[in-house]
């Protein structure tokens, strides 16, 4: 985030930044939409269909009450163990945002001729604007294409700053960026 504040700085332009958070993103994920976009993006049959047999047989125990209660199978989510979690996560992530953000191309300058539209890191996801305005237009398209693969924005956490480049030195406007 640091060279894309610096970038921004270079440019001369606003900048602003909603930092997406979801709710229990790794334990929300559906499953039946992951399988079809893991065919979608050409994975062999086979292999989905592994994975897939993986997760069929998750099941769980709760201690309530000081109670063990009886197993129950697993039906949503992807494991914080496994190594390939981290990436159904984001395949998830990247349809999300090619498919809500299709149309509303309103990035931060990136180099001459390209703009970088977010920024996506683990379960984090940063969308990225010149106005407050088109980075609200773009969490206005995220939201329900989010909510279509069991992902939900946590309001209280997700935030909006605005780093205006023009009036702010560099090196302030990095402390301002680490301080969140």
């Amino acid at each position: 985030m640091q060279i894309i504040v610096e970038q921004s700085v270079g440019w001369n332009s606003s900048l602003h930044i909603n930092f997406i958070d979801y709710e229990k993103a790794f334990d929300s994920v559906d499953w039946r939409r992951l399988w079809k976009l893991l065919q979608h993006h050409g994975v062999l049959e086979k292999t989905v269909i592994t994975i897939r047999n993986s997760y069929d047989r998750i099941q769980c125990k709760v201690v309530h009450e000081g109670q063990l209660t009886d197993a129950f199978h697993v039906r949503i989510g992807v494991r914080k163990s496994c190594l390939l979690s981290p990436f159904l996560f984001l395949l998830v992530v990247d349809w999300v945002m090619k498919t809500s953000t299709s149309e509303v191309k309103h990035g931060t300058q990136w180099t001459a001729q390209n703009q970088l539209h977010d920024f996506d890191f683990a379960d984090d996801l940063a969308l990225l604007s010149h106005t407050h305005e088109q980075v609200q237009m773009k969490t206005a398209s995220v939201a329900p294409t989010s909510a279509s693969v069991a992902l939900n924005i946590h309001k209280g956490k997700s935030k909006i700053p605005k780093y205006k480049t023009k009036k702010l030195n560099q090196s302030h406007l990095i402390a301002k960026l680490w301080k969140m």
